[in-house]
């Protein structure tokens, strides 16, 4: 390791590590090497050592022959500029620091290892080579997809050519052929635009153009405005396409993996070729390989969760945000961003085209189309003359479930008339579990969660009562901790289990399956499950809104919403907003086959304004009287909202902490500061939650207002301050 002023070094160089202290940090660049900005450098740091990227020129506060020389410039292409600038926009923005969002560019630290080297086989140099005609046709074979595709393992040389290995061991004897090595890298198949063109209605054709258009012409936001089951997908192919034919990259996020198993499927009926696949549950080789592959240029399209916007592309074209109205793109630890609208920041500062695409718009979406602040492209009608579902309301009031259950009866009649002419229905309630909340009945004491104010949810087929904030597990107790009461406990309300058990009962011959979080773990799971209702194996499907979005399946006629209300209580700024996105894509998943669809929507309150507007099919009625209430209370998206939550493990000095920082609020007429008061969720993992909000106008940048706020003092030791600009969830 170098002492400072031990060697003469390179140029002085700020770099910035992966990590959420003080930085950048002021390093000499090796002596003799070229570490150019966003060149990956490893350096010491303090008695470890780090891999950082070079962010530009020394600050120069430390004299040079003070300064530590870096060890090595690493041989991965360096951070471009465009994504060097979108870290600092996205730290400045969401006041996080910038080590910190470095890290989400720099998840993989095994990619900065070279990678293992592999026996191949290649040209000999200056071997005679048999004409062709004395070449069997096998080994023939084999040297054209040499030539056409480079040097390669046995047993990949032999797949490409499309024969044995035989043949590739035969020209190894011949001496036409020589053993050497290679970097291990994972090969990545070229998707290619022209594979296999779609045949596009006019309206899907025109939309297509104009976004094929937009490639080259720097930066825009299309929203690709279309009802479920109108092919969006296909048309933000053609943007895809466009982006590969310029010798670009594509990036395509989707709000959650489990949708990515159909999507890649047709993916691949278009374009020949799967793209890199990016999220949480790859392993860590398949992390390394997609990582070195994306920023070497390899793999030209990525598609992922929420953190594939980070992944740096060494020549990206186009972004594409697939249902861009999902509260998934919303990440509320760490570094808390909405990657919608950083997908839109990445694509400013990159010069390309960002497609927005949903069935239900966000507010903020549609508020910014009607601006012109992004175009607008419309897809009205279903594809193929498939007809959108008729969506009609059940009145429990009128038509109450029998007592203990919770199916109603104009909807078990709806299902077993289904089942009758055989075809597949669905039934969505957004409530994981069994119940969600256990009570005793001889003193009403409800079951609680020891780390947060949540009630335990009862996981019947795991024996377990869980916390669906913490993971906190324990065994459903004989007794009732609070009065001692024997077999007293019962579970209140429904869960998806429940759910499943009352179906069974009425309908012990149907074949069916639950999909939620808990019942299926990981992509291939999810993917095999929705294979299983594709292909019409599964009769009656009951899931969490991980079956409302994104999937397909032609035989499916049939939805039933078990508790649409669920979302509407709570007080949320969002909530008639998400609970009409969330049942309107729910019930878009019937009738997308030959064979007509209806929903039906069990409610309290049929004269709610949401369930008015489904029932209606009239969506635009419901945005534009949802807007003019935001713009009479001043909300987004016609006003700004910031968030802070300050927690602690000891309540008093939490509460101390927020009330210090309500009292050194900035002072503005248009900024109005609420709180401190105790979050909705006051305990979560054992650590008490004060929340402050601030509010103001549409033009003000509440970050510039936030950032000095929370760092003129810092908090005590143990309480945090937890920052959350353009909040979506108010827990």
């Amino acid at each position: 390791m170098t002492a400072p002023g031990a060697g003469a070094g390179g140029r002085a160089v700020s770099v910035l590590l992966p990590i959420a202290g003080a930085g950048p940090f002021d390093y000499l660049a090796p002596a003799g090497t070229e570490a150019p900005d966003g060149a990956f450098v490893r350096v010491p740091l303090g008695p470890r050592r780090a891999v950082g990227a070079v962010w530009g020129a020394a600050a120069g506060g430390v004299a040079r022959e003070r300064l530590r020389e870096a060890e090595a410039v690493l041989d991965t292409p360096p951070l471009d500029s465009a994504l060097r600038a979108f870290i600092d926009w996205t730290a400045a923005y969401c006041v996080a620091p910038r080590g910190a969002v470095l890290r989400m560019a720099m998840s993989v630290p095994a990619a900065f290892d070279p990678p293992p080297a592999v026996g191949i086989v290649a040209r000999a140099g200056g071997a005679e080579i048999p004409a062709a005609g004395r070449l069997s046709p096998q080994r023939a074979a084999v040297l054209a997809a040499l030539d056409s595709g480079g040097p390669a393992t046995q047993a990949e040389l032999a797949r490409r050519a499309g024969v044995g290995v035989g043949a590739v061991r035969g020209l190894l004897r011949a001496g036409a052929l020589c053993r050497t090595t290679r970097a291990a890298e994972a090969e990545w198949p070229a998707p290619d635009p022209a594979h296999r063109t779609l045949a596009l209605s006019p309206a899907q054709a025109e939309a297509a153009e104009t976004l094929r258009g937009a490639a080259g012409q720097g930066f825009s936001v299309a929203l690709l405005d279309g009802v479920t089951g109108s092919g969006k997908t296909e048309v933000y192919f053609e943007a895809i396409a466009a982006a590969l034919e310029s010798g670009g990259q594509a990036l395509v996020l989707l709000p959650e993996i489990a949708l990515s198993a159909q999507w890649l499927e047709r993916f691949e009926r278009r374009f020949g070729a799967r793209p890199a696949v990016w999220h949480s549950d790859l392993g860590p080789r398949r992390r390394r390989e997609a990582w070195r592959a994306i920023c070497r240029g390899r793999a030209r399209v990525a598609v992922g969760a929420r953190s594939a916007l980070f992944l740096p592309f060494a020549a990206l074209r186009t972004i594409i945000v697939d249902e861009e109205h999902d509260p998934s793109f919303k990440q509320d630890e760490g570094v808390v961003y909405n990657a919608r609208d950083l997908a839109v920041a990445r694509a400013r500062l990159a010069d390309v085209p960002v497609v927005l695409s949903s069935a239900t718009p966000s507010l903020e979406t549609l508020n910014n189309a009607a601006r012109g602040r992004y175009s607008a492209l419309r897809l009205p009608e279903r594809h193929g003359g498939a007809r959108l579902p008729a969506i009609e309301a059940i009145d429990l009031r009128a038509d109450p479930p029998p007592r203990g259950r919770f199916v109603a009866p104009p909807l078990e009649t709806a299902l077993r008339e289904t089942f009758e002419r055989g075809e597949q229905a669905l039934l969505f309630l957004n409530r994981r579990g069994y119940a969600p909340l256990t009570l005793c009945r001889a003193c009403g004491h409800r079951l609680e969660c020891p780390n947060c104010t949540a009630w335990l949810v009862e996981h019947r087929l795991a024996g377990q009562l869980r916390c669906h904030h913490c993971d906190y597990r324990r065994t459903p107790p004989r007794l009732c901790p609070e009065c001692g009461a024997a077999e007293s406990l019962t579970a209140c309300g429904p869960g998806v289990e429940r759910l499943e058990e009352e179906t069974r009962l009425l309908f012990p011959d149907v074949r069916m399956e639950s999909m939620t979080s808990d019942r299926v773990s990981g992509p291939a799971a999810a993917a095999e499950l929705a294979s299983a209702m594709a292909g019409g194996r599964i009769d009656l499907l009951i899931g969490t809104q991980t079956v409302a979005k994104g999937h397909d399946f032609p035989g499916l006629t049939l939805v039933g919403a078990v508790d649409a209300d669920l979302g509407l209580s709570g007080g949320d700024l969002r909530a008639a907003e998400r609970t009409f996105q969330l049942l309107f894509q729910v019930a878009g998943r019937a009738g997308r086959g030959a064979r007509p669809g209806r929903a039906l929507l069990q409610t309290w309150a049929p004269e709610h304004p949401v369930m008015r507007a489904l029932a209606a099919g009239d969506r635009d009625r419901f945005v534009a009287a949802e807007l003019e209430a935001r713009r009479a209370a001043g909300m987004p998206p016609f006003g700004r909202l910031a968030a802070l939550v300050v927690s602690g493990p000891d309540e008093a000095a939490a509460r101390a902490a927020a009330v210090d920082l309500a009292r050194r609020a900035p002072r503005a007429r248009d900024l109005l500061v609420l709180g401190p008061a105790p979050a909705p969720l006051a305990v979560v993992r054992g650590r008490y939650r004060f929340r402050l909000l601030i509010r103001g106008p549409r033009a003000r940048a509440l970050n510039a207002v936030v950032a000095p706020w929370v760092t003129a003092a810092p908090p005590p030791r143990g309480v945090r301050i937890h920052v959350d600009i353009d909040p979506y969830a108010f827990t």
